[in-house]
């Protein structure tokens, strides 16, 4: 049997916590920001944790390759 590879598009995208959670960035940053307040533009800046438990199980089997 071959090596499961992991997901080249996933590790690009999410990382993990050192408690096992899916990091994501935040949409809705990288164009039109002259209608978006200052406030708005820097809460966006930080990662938000994968929320839903099926999109967060999909994420780790493509990170570690199974």
């Amino acid at each position: 049997m071959p090596k499961m590879k992991t997901k080249k598009c996933a590790t690009k995208r999410v990382k993990t916590s050192a408690t096992g959670k899916i990091l994501r960035s935040q949409g809705g940053k990288k164009h039109l920001n002259n209608g978006k307040t200052r406030a708005r533009k820097r809460s966006l800046r930080g990662l938000a944790v994968v929320a839903s438990e099926k999109v967060t199980k999909t994420m780790q089997r493509m990170l570690q390759g199974n």
